[in-house]
C-alpha cells in the first residue's frame, strides 16, 4: 500500500493569517464635543485644565477612535494633546470612528505580521477565511505591503488557492 503524503504541509508555502496578530480589544470613542464650551467652542485653557484634571486611564489597553460630534471648529493640536494623554495607558489612538479604529488596528497587525516574519522571495498564501473587519481594507494593504518582498502571492488556503502575484524572473 503506498504512503500518503501531505504535500500541503510539505509545501514550501508560508500561510498568513492577520487575525492572529489582530489586537481584540475593546473599542472606545473620546467625543470632542464633551469638552466644548457651550458645545462649539473649544477653550485652550480650560480644555488644557480638563487634559491635567482627568481619568486617563479608563482606556487602559482600549483602542481609541478620538471624534468630534458638535458642529464645531477644532483646531488640530487638541486632537494631538488628547493623544499625549490618551496614549499612556490605549493600545491605538487614532482619529475617528470604530471604523478607522478598525483600520488602524489591521495596519498594526500588518507592520507586526510584517516583522516578526521574513517573507523576502518566499511563496504565501493570505488565509481567506475568518473574521477581520474592513476585510478589502486588510486584504488590499498586505497585498501592497508583501508585493515587493515575495516571490509569490495567494489567497485562499494552501490546498486550494487563488493567485495574484507571481514576480517574473
Amino acid at each position: 500500500m503506498e504512503e500518503i503524503v501531505n504535500r500541503v504541509a510539505k509545501s514550501p508555502l508560508i500561510s498568513l493569517d492577520l487575525e492572529e496578530y489582530l489586537d481584540k480589544g475593546e473599542y472606545a470613542i473620546f467625543d470632542l464635543k464633551d469638552v466644548l464650551f457651550e458645545g462649539v467652542i473649544l477653550r485652550e485653557k480650560d480644555f488644557r485644565d480638563f487634559l491635567k484634571e482627568n481619568d486617563w486611564s479608563v482606556y487602559t489597553n482600549k483602542n481609541v477612535g478620538l471624534i468630534c460630534t458638535a458642529d464645531a471648529i477644532v483646531p488640530t493640536w487638541a486632537y494631538m494633546l488628547l493623544v499625549t494623554k490618551i496614549k499612556e495607558h490605549a493600545n491605538i489612538v487614532t482619529f475617528g470612528d470604530s471604523n478607522e479604529i478598525e483600520k488602524a488596528l489591521i495596519d498594526q497587525a500588518i507592520d507586526k505580521c510584517l516583522s516578526d516574519n521574513d517573507f523576502t522571495d518566499k511563496k504565501v498564501v493570505i488565509k481567506g477565511c475568518g473574521n477581520v473587519k474592513n476585510i478589502e481594507y486588510a486584504y488590499t494593504s498586505v497585498t501592497e505591503k508583501l508585493l515587493s518582498r515575495v516571490s509569490s502571492l495567494m489567497y485562499g488556503e494552501p490546498c486550494s488557492t487563488v493567485p495574484i502575484f507571481k514576480r517574473k524572473k
